[in-house]
């Protein structure tokens, strides 16, 4: 090595990035993306009936819950510093329409209302959607086999404004149907809830990562697909004039959900807006990460915090996740 060679490699080593990897305490002061459980919200399936939890096959440790059994699992949630929870409900009774998401003795609307007497500081956030209350498991009112948007728009608001009469503080459409926003930001104020907040599933995609899901809600379409009304997965640019639509509608929240395969969307929507964003870290994603793990394939626990980081460093101010109490856990 010549003199010239072995000066410039001194210099080069002023520069040594491992001194802030050393140890737990510096890598902690320096860490970029902070993963909390305020950030979280946790799903929950509502069924009808007492003490029940029944596990879901291809999620374990996920449960179909009664309200009582809700309760329970809510409290724990808050106890380890979760936010919020989010409510999906399966209802005994299923019609061509969907009847039952605007009753206010159905799953949800009576969870919403034991949740805040009983859990009160804890949010809740309320799915609105058909899919799990339709007898053909579509998302909306359908006409000759296809959906028609406007009447579904209307039983959407139905839904929307019965769970916040119930007292739920933030209504999350997820039906992708044109205009529902601001359809239920006008119901929300003309019922009295001008206060209600809106979460829109705002990019949602025509994802294979959702099975396991429409296992824990009984919410597979009984033919056909959902590509009529979620979006294309190649599409990044629609994304954004989605958003822009549901911001201009009402929306306070947006959501981007899968998470993994559109962390960039994620990114553009955080960059390009600044608002409130929650990813939804779904069934299929949790799914896998579950069943590499039965297999020790991955370690679980590193994995598991890996990924939600990823949402949060991508953009996500709000990780809507099963892993939920897991990692909150995992964080104290």
């Amino acid at each position: 090595m010549t003199t010239a060679h072995a000066t410039r490699f001194q210099l080069d080593l002023r520069h040594r990035p491992r001194r802030l990897r050393r140890s737990p305490a510096i890598r902690a002061l320096v860490r970029e993306t902070r993963l909390s459980p305020e950030n979280f919200l946790y799903p929950l399936f509502i069924v009808e009936g007492e003490g029940q939890r029944r596990e879901v096959a291809s999620m374990p440790g996920v449960y179909q819950l009664s309200v009582d059994e809700a309760i329970v699992e809510a409290r724990a949630a808050k106890a380890e510093g979760i936010s919020g929870v989010l409510l999906f409900g399966l209802p005994d009774s299923k019609d061509d329409v969907g009847s039952a998401a605007f009753d206010p003795e159905a799953p949800v609307q009576s969870a919403v209302r034991a949740l805040k007497r009983d859990v009160p500081d804890l949010l809740v956030v309320t799915d609105v959607c058909l899919c799990e209350y339709t007898s053909h498991g579509h998302c909306g009112i359908l006409v000759d086999d296809e959906i028609e948007n406007d009447a579904t728009v209307e039983q959407l608001a139905r839904a929307a404004l019965s769970h916040a009469a119930a007292g739920a503080d933030i209504v999350a459409p997820s039906d992708m149907m044109d205009g529902r926003i601001g359809r239920i930001r006008e119901a929300l104020d003309g019922g009295g809830f001008a206060n209600t907040a809106i979460m829109s599933y705002a990019a949602k995609y025509c994802s294979a990562f959702y099975g396991p899901f429409r296992d824990a809600a009984d919410s597979a379409p009984a033919f056909g697909d959902r590509r009529s009304h979620q979006m294309d997965p190649a599409n990044a640019a629609e994304a954004l004039r989605e958003v822009t639509l549901d911001l201009d509608e009402g929306a306070d929240i947006v959501m981007v959900k899968p998470a993994l395969p559109y962390l960039d969307v994620i990114a553009r929507v955080k960059e390009e807006f600044g608002v409130p964003t929650a990813a939804y870290h779904v069934s299929g994603e949790y799914a896998m990460l579950k069943a590499a793990a039965a297999k020790g394939w991955i370690d679980e626990p590193r994995a598991m915090l890996e990924t939600l980081t990823s949402i949060r460093r991508a953009g996500a101010d709000i990780i809507i996740t099963y892993y939920a109490r897991a990692a909150a856990r995992a964080l104290a």
